[in-house]
Formats: C-alpha cells, sequence, structure tokens
C-alpha cells in the first residue's frame, strides 16, 4: 500500500498537461514516475535528457521506504518537501565540522555513523554532501538500497553526480548543474506515490 493520497483536479490537469507535451509511456514505471514528477515539479520537460535512473534501484529503493527504511536527506528543505513520511536531517547532525569539512559533509558524516545500513538518501543541496557519502560508501561505511543524489549548483555538483554515478552505488542523479532541495524530493515522492499495480 503507498501513501498516496486523494488527487487534487488542479495536479490531475496539470499531469494531463505533462502528458500531452511529452511521451514518457516507454520508461519502466518507477523511471516513469520519478521523471514525471520532476517535471511537474519543475515545469521543466528538458529534465527527461538529464536524469539518470536505475529501475531496479528505484524499486530497491521504494521497497525500503515502504517496509519502513531511514529517510536521510542532506537539509531540512528536502525533508520539508517528503510529506508523507518523516526523515532524519544529516546537517542537524553536523556539530563542530572537523578535517576541513563543510557542515553539510560532517552531517552526511555523522548520519552514516547512526544510519550505516538499509537508509535512503536524498541530497539535494550540497555536493559536499554528495562526495562525503560516496566516499563513506567506498570506504565500506554505509550500505544502502538507493541514493537520490540531485544537488546543485555550479561548484562540484556535477563531480559529485559523476562520482555517484560511477561508485557503483544504487542511484538517481543527472548530469548538469542543475538539482535542488524540490526536486530530490520529487524523486522520493514519486516512489511513496507510485500505484502499487502499476509497478508491479
Amino acid at each position: 500500500m503507498n501513501a498516496r493520497a486523494a488527487v487534487h483536479p488542479i495536479e490531475q490537469e496539470s499531469y494531463a498537461i505533462l502528458r500531452s507535451r511529452l511521451d514518457t509511456s516507454d520508461l519502466p514505471p518507477l523511471t516513469r514516475a520519478v521523471v514525471e514528477r520532476v517535471v511537474h515539479t519543475s515545469a521543466d520537460t528538458t529534465w527527461v535528457g538529464d536524469l539518470v535512473t536505475d529501475e531496479d534501484a528505484l524499486r530497491a529503493g521504494r521497497a525500503a521506504l515502504l517496509a519502513g527504511a531511514p529517510l536521510i536527506t542532506d537539509v531540512r528543505m528536502v525533508a520539508a518537501g517528503v510529506t508523507a513520511r518523516p526523515a532524519v536531517v544529516a546537517l542537524d547532525l553536523a556539530g563542530e565540522p572537523q578535517d576541513g569539512l563543510t557542515r553539510s559533509a560532517a552531517g552526511i558524516r555523522a548520519a552514516v555513523a547512526r544510519h550505516p545500513d538499509g537508509a535512503v538518501w536524498a541530497i539535494g543541496n550540497a555536493p559536499t554532501a554528495l562526495h562525503e557519502l560516496v566516499r563513506c560508501a567506498a570506504e565500506g561505511l554505509v550500505r544502502t538500497p538507493l541514493v537520490v543524489g540531485l544537488p546543485v549548483g555550479f561548484v562540484g555538483a556535477v563531480a559529485a553526480k559523476a562520482a555517484l554515478r560511477g561508485s557503483g552505488l544504487p542511484a538517481v542523479s543527472n548530469r548538469s548543474e542543475r538539482g535542488g532541495a524540490a526536486v530530490a524530493a520529487a524523486s522520493v515522492n514519486a516512489l511513496l506515490y507510485a500505484d502499487d499495480e502499476a509497478v508491479r
């Protein structure tokens, strides 16, 4: 059973317009759900060529979330956008950064120590947070069914997302500098709200 409430008529109309402009019918079900929700959230159809998804990773992430796995976000804005369930906000765990880390990276390091196995991670703000998560995974400190890696920025975002894709971690990412809390939250919401029958 998913977390989806009744769909408002405005949202129904919005998705109808989206689908009149963008044919996603050839995409696997959860990939389609993520792509459509990100496009719906941003009103930008060019996300289709930018997002990088993996259906098996999306299925694993969705199953983990529906089974009650922790959701860890880098910042409160991502957590606030996921309305169906609470999240642990890594930045709130940061304390005083050491070793030259940004507060975002320090928060991820602290969250990894508390949730080393099985959590779903959603990063939509700081590239340094994503870099730290990838580093922790490379050192065997964290195992996860899914990383939503969509940080935004002109400095480090493209490299962080490329590092995520190169790491072998199950992930959603994109190729460009854009990203942000809204699209990271939208990706998680797509998994939580996906129709049960459609993804079987």
